[in-house]
């Protein structure tokens, strides 16, 4: 599958998810306000994310915490490697100092291949942020199960699910600077960007 390549401005927020059960013993998940007041966006109402932690608020990253940013993955190598390039330009923009891409299926590293990575880089906390636009059964099945299995070989370890990209405003941003720079190009007043460079799609066609 084909994906937008974000521009590095693109900020992640949280919102709604799901987990499995867990074993009997462990910590008792609770819900974490992420954001006090309205929203800014009357499409983005406010909402609870679901976290493995003792912490009554999230305030950011922190110290010793690890981000894995998970796309759906695809049997094109060109696709997967755009996530690599993707997770290298948001760990330079945030300064964040262990982010790791992962792939739901189809490809590696996986999910847990990359927590593991986070927690042997240091991490007592990982954020795992969703790298596709719509909520769906990914989201709210799929990434919490994953993730949990992923979880079991680390107690002590807590982490937190993320929202995908929904109707993040600044998605407006990033569609309205594809178009311009497209009609820049076939104006000739650009080169092509770098998702379409060398492939002569981005064409007038009648």
């Amino acid at each position: 599958m084909d994906y937008l390549f974000l521009t590095s401005h693109l900020s992640l927020r949280s919102s709604i998810s799901t987990y499995p059960d867990r074993k009997p013993g462990s910590a008792v998940p609770e819900f974490v306000k992420l954001h006090k007041g309205p929203s800014k966006s009357r499409y983005l109402p406010q909402r609870y994310c679901m976290a493995t932690t003792n912490r009554e608020e999230l305030n950011g990253i922190e110290e010793g915490d690890g981000v894995i940013i998970v796309d759906h993955g695809s049997r094109r190598k060109e696709s997967n490697l755009m996530l690599n390039e993707f997770v290298a330009m948001f760990r330079q923009r945030t300064k964040y100092p262990i982010v790791e891409p992962a792939h739901m299926e189809l490809a590696e590293p996986s999910i847990r291949d990359a927590f593991n990575l986070c927690v042997q880089r240091g991490a007592r906390r990982v954020i795992v942020s969703p790298f596709f636009l719509s909520p769906g059964r990914h989201w709210n099945q799929d990434i919490p199960s994953l993730t949990a299995e992923a979880a079991k070989e680390h107690p002590g370890v807590s982490y937190i699910i993320t929202a995908p990209l929904g109707l993040h405003e600044l998605l407006v941003d990033v569609v309205n600077d594809r178009i311009k720079h497209c009609l820049n190009h076939i104006a000739g007043k650009a080169d092509e960007c770098s998702v379409c460079a060398g492939t002569g799609k981005c064409q007038l066609r009648q």
